[in-house]
């Protein structure tokens, strides 16, 4: 019996999300199917594809192996079809999107409707990432990356720059002062990132003539949370324009140290892989976001 196009496509999709289960929501499919087209594709086979244990599948030897040419497979096969379509010259087929989540709620998710009536024969998949992921590996077509770049396989189209800020909400204020130095921050709440260190330097300059590094109080690895801890009054933070300009707008968060703030600015990039060819759709979501995203 002759392996199926699906039966590769859920293999690929268990590797990829880590269990049955993910991979059969991913893919619109019970469960069970997953695990038959599983056991099909192996019986096929006549290998163990994965080592199976109560919490996770790992993949086997022969199963690293096997994956590895099943990528190429696969994306070959969409290559072709990408081929065909390109020459209509209509963008179609599926776009996965990855951004961080605060860049997906207060940018690009407010403007997909537009996009999407612009081009309906694209499928959109949004997926929120808050930590840096292989484009490859997930299957995602289009990422927006927030800070400096250091994957060099990775092609870049620059977005725009967005500075940082400190600020807190009027309520927090009103119940625990306004600081007026720098040493003042040592008798607040500070939230800062878990994740990323760097996110920790504030813009301004400690008696060393650096960037404020804080030690926070309460952290987070998502810069949505950290504001919406914000908004709630819980402390001080330090966060990005491109998720803040309402806030400080509407007087629900206030800017610190404005006489005092130094100018630091977030690049954001949309990247792609350098080895893969440009499809139409990806062309079509790249001009659409630079033409309409202000940061």
């Amino acid at each position: 019996m002759k392996v199926t196009i699906s039966e590769l496509y859920t293999f690929m999709s268990i590797v990829d999300t880590g269990t049955i289960s993910q991979a059969s929501e991913h893919l619109n499919i019970t469960v069970s199917a997953a695990s038959r087209a599983l056991s099909r594709l192996e019986k096929k086979l006549n290998t163990a594809l994965f080592r199976r244990n109560t919490r996770r599948l790992e993949l086997t030897l022969e199963g690293e192996k096997y994956l590895s040419r099943v990528r190429d497979i696969l994306y070959d096969l969409e290559a072709a079809e990408e081929m065909l379509v390109q020459r209509k010259g209509i963008p179609s087929g599926k776009l996965r999107i990855d951004a961080a989540s605060p860049f997906m709620l207060h940018v690009i998710a407010p403007l997909i409707g537009k996009y999407s009536h612009a081009y309906p024969q694209v499928e959109i998949e949004l997926v929120n990432n808050d930590n840096l992921i292989d484009l490859l590996e997930q299957r995602t077509d289009v990422a927006v990356r927030i800070g400096e770049l250091k994957d060099s396989s990775l092609n870049a189209t620059p977005l725009g720059l967005s500075p940082i800020r400190i600020m807190a909400s009027p309520d927090y204020l009103k119940q625990y002062g306004t600081p007026q130095s720098i040493d003042d921050l040592a008798r607040h709440q500070l939230l800062g990132f878990s994740a990323l260190e760097k996110l920790n330097d504030w813009p301004v300059y400690d008696a060393s003539n650096q960037l404020l590094h804080i030690q926070a109080n309460i952290t987070s690895d998502s810069g949505e949370t950290l504001r919406q801890l914000a908004l709630s009054g819980v402390g001080i933070v330090c966060l990005s324009d491109f998720m803040t300009r309402k806030d400080l707008q509407a007087g629900r968060l206030v800017q610190l140290f404005t006489a005092i703030t130094v100018k630091v600015e977030q690049p954001i990039n949309i990247v792609y892989y350098r080895n893969r060819e440009l499809s139409n759709r990806v062309n079509s979501f790249i001009a659409f976001l630079k033409q309409e995203v202000k940061i």
